[in-house]
């Protein structure tokens, strides 16, 4: 009985210590007046107490005059005192997670600062990095390894913010993180002062770009640093860094020869590295990752496979292609959360293709079109939030999608075409992207209008209907039932593998064979014999 009382009291702990958060959806009006330009997050991380203190500083131009200012922020946390521009203000901060600031006065548009002073114990992560929070872990020898993860909830569960991907602090973070003395914090950016002070030591980390709300994390270890200096395709120099536990310093090396390996694939295919003012850097978590700018999170534990002889890690590749999508090409609205996963595990293909050769890139292709669940739509309507857009359809068809718009448009299209939309300024950076964008680019370069493909495979479960009828003996009419556009078809006859354009009139194709429709798998499709 006593075990069963403990037990729920465990339970009832870690339950109450938890989020049931989501980001982004419809942006409030609130909100919509507010764009964000810079965060100061400013805490002392107590790993006894499994607490944190300290205060975050919000700055952002205000649109339009208003009497509200409304920010997100976990429940949990109790806020002790808030200023706008400097001046005490009233606040209400209830169960529905959002901090409410009634003005006696109207607020005219311009700048404004708004400091938020608060404190506790943040959520839990029950499910890092997928259900998110924070960690509280001890390494092999005891020491607090503690890590942060949201790209579910928001950043909202340990820090007042607009948590809505639209709006990013386009001036950067500056996060400056106590910790006791002995261990390191590591962030984004680059690391501007550490400072130890009695038996706690500060760590000023400072971003200059702009970055994602759930990228505005730190992890917290015994760490030991190991670097070195990279040569991006540009020719611009930036160090590559990996917070390591010190258990694990033995591994670093090698993890740096892979971290490199991946760089110049990632180049090769998407431009160079985002963030060459800073810095290529790993953080080593106690969850499997994230793609946290400038400082991944890594937990794979070193399992690496083999990629044509070569040891590659598929966990640090994805991770780190993330820096490309996500972190510089990000979408406006969760909706649109394909864009970023899909083409990120796209990015991982390419790797297959790069170490191991085309042909393996196909087999990998081929199964992930057998994979495929397509129980949703990957895009399911605007305005959605994390809850609504995450699905695993958004990694593997996502990927897939790529793969099939590589093959309509050829390589010499598609290639430089994937790069522009991960290094032209009106996708990245301070700009962001929905599906309609990445259309419109493709179609633009292809020549002719992509939309019906785009329609029928990101925004309907549907896949291609291919209808094949015997008119006489060794002749075949081939047509499409349910995408209005010519595409080019791989047929299979007696005379080989044949490139046909195939469109919803059809096109006679002759075999002294029965025909093989799409026989390498560059579509996700229904073949239909008449």
């Amino acid at each position: 009985m006593r075990n069963s009382i403990l037990l729920f009291l465990l339970f009832f702990s870690i339950y109450t210590n938890s989020q049931n958060l989501k980001s982004g959806g419809v942006l409030k009006p609130e909100q919509a007046i507010m764009d964000i330009r810079h965060y100061t997050v400013m805490l002392d991380v107590d790993p006894k107490e499994k607490s944190i203190s300290g205060y975050t500083e919000i700055e952002f131009n205000l649109l339009k005059p208003t009497n509200n200012l409304l920010f997100d922020f976990w429940h949990g946390l109790t806020i002790s005192q808030l200023w706008v521009n400097g001046k005490v203000q009233t606040y209400t901060h209830t169960n529905d997670n959002y901090i409410k600031i009634p003005l006696s006065q109207q607020l005219p548009p311009g700048k404004v600062k708004v400091k938020i002073a608060y404190g506790g114990k943040p959520g839990i992560a029950v499910r890092p990095p997928w259900t998110g929070g924070f960690q509280w872990d001890k390494d092999a020898k005891g020491n607090p390894w503690i890590s942060v993860t949201c790209q579910m909830e928001g950043a909202k569960i340990y820090f007042p913010c607009k948590d809505h991907p639209s709006d990013e602090p386009n001036e950067g973070v500056d996060m400056v993180i106590t910790v006791p003395k002995g261990l390191i914090a590591t962030a984004p950016g680059i690391l501007q002062t550490t400072t130890t002070k009695n038996d706690k030591t500060t760590f000023h980390w400072k971003t200059n770009y702009t970055i994602s709300n759930y990228c505005i994390v730190f992890n917290i270890g015994k760490y030991k640093l190991a670097t070195r200096m990279y040569t991006t395709v540009n020719g611009n120099k930036v160090p590559i860094e990996y917070y390591v536990l010190e258990q694990n310093f033995n591994k670093a090396e090698h993890f740096l020869d892979l971290y490199e390996q991946s760089c110049r694939i990632e180049e090769k295919y998407f431009g160079e590295y985002p963030w060459v003012k800073e810095a290529i850097r790993a953080t080593e978590t106690p969850h499997l990752g994230m793609e946290h700018q400038t400082n991944i999170a890594y937990g794979n534990k070193y399992r690496y496979q083999k990629l044509g002889g070569k040891d590659f890690d598929w966990l640090l590749h994805h991770e780190f292609g993330h820096e490309w999508w996500a972190n510089k090409v990000t979408n406006r609205d969760w909706a649109h959360m394909w864009i970023q996963e899909g083409i990120c595990t796209f990015g991982d293909a390419m790797a297959t293709r790069e170490l191991a050769g085309e042909e393996a890139y196909m087999e990998l292709m081929r199964q992930t079109a057998a994979s495929t669940i397509n129980k949703f739509p990957i895009v399911r309507g605007d305005q959605v939030d994390t809850d609504s857009a995450y699905q695993d359809d958004i990694y593997g068809k996502g990927a897939f999608f790529m793969h099939t718009l590589r093959y309509i448009m050829g390589d010499d299209k598609f290639f430089p075409t994937l790069k522009k939309l991960a290094t032209d300024p009106q996708y990245t950076y301070d700009n962001t992207v929905v599906t309609a964008d990445v259309e419109k680019l493709f179609s633009r370069e292809y020549g002719k209008s992509l939309d019906p493909l785009f329609h029928l495979f990101l925004y309907t479960t549907a896949k291609l209907e291919v209808d094949v009828r015997k008119t006489k003996e060794g002749e075949y009419q081939v047509k499409l039932l349910n995408l209005d556009m010519s595409i080019p078809i791989d047929i299979q006859t007696d005379s080989g593998i044949q490139r046909v354009m195939i469109d919803r009139k059809g096109t006679i194709i002759t075999s002294k064979t029965n025909i093989l429709i799409d026989p390498k798998v560059f579509y996700l499709k229904k073949v239909i014999l008449g």
